[in-house]
């Protein structure tokens, strides 16, 4: 399997039809072998049975669905855990993230280990794009990366970069600067925002806007306790020698 496609979805059950066709089309033109997981986080709408109405017309589609809602990062990493894919592509479930820029993330990664977005002409409100904004000045300021907009969700990764990280609650708002701890190339490019069609929005400056400080002091303190050998030099016997 080239590639998959995960999509932490709650309460989303009218913006994923018009999103999963979208996808179908986009991954299609990429002539490789792929598949979409989407996680249901325990929705309380019709998400679940709009999942499984979509099976049966989409034979890459699987569906996930969690015992109890845990959060975008539980979402994602149970997808993690499913996926086959060489390549992991994630975008939110809502639709304001465009499927037709996924090829520009994958010719990125040729370059690189993991392309995160940075949405342009952001479609969200006010508040939520202040306190984005604060959000990701801090976490420059504090860890030193080049990431101007980790709270963009359409990211392209080769798989092998989760052999490295550990995700915990939160976590995935900061998985570019994860990376770059550990040493992997990550390039962010621009690319296009939607506005959400149908359904609310899961943000809330209560439920993420304050978590987000103890979770990047987090990050920032496991960036200062990482530890990163430098070999010298090696020995090793020779096979055969006396």
């Amino acid at each position: 399997m080239q590639y998959s496609v995960i999509i932490p979805a709650h309460n989303e059950a009218e913006n994923l039809p018009p999103l999963l066709h979208e996808l179908d089309e986009v991954m299609a033109s990429l002539c490789d072998s792929w598949e979409v997981i989407v996680v249901d986080d325990a929705s309380t709408d019709e998400t679940w049975n709009t999942l499984k109405a979509l099976l049966h017309t989409s034979l890459q589609l699987k569906g996930i669905q969690l015992k109890q809602q845990s959060g975008q990062t539980a979402a994602l990493l149970a997808g993690i855990r499913e996926a086959q894919g060489e390549i992991l592509i994630t975008l939110d479930g809502d639709g304001q993230n465009d499927p037709h820029d996924i090829p520009l993330l994958l010719t990125a990664l040729q370059d690189a280990d993991c392309v995160s977005g940075r949405r342009i002409n952001r479609q969200d409100s006010w508040d939520k794009k202040l306190t984005s904004s604060l959000a990701n000045g801090m976490r420059r300021y504090l860890l030193g990366d080049t990431i101007h907009d980790t709270g963009c969700s359409l990211k392209a990764f080769r798989t092998s970069c989760f052999e490295k990280i550990k995700l915990f609650r939160g976590m995935h708002r900061f998985l570019p600067s994860l990376l770059m701890i550990e040493g992997y190339q990550v390039l962010e490019i621009p690319v296009s925002h939607r506005l959400r069609k149908a359904g609310k929005s899961n943000y809330s400056l209560l439920n993420r806007g304050f978590s987000t400080i103890s979770d990047l002091l987090a990050v920032w303190w496991m960036k200062r306790r990482h530890i990163q050998p430098e070999i010298a030099q090696r020995l090793h016997s020779v096979e055969g020698s006396v």
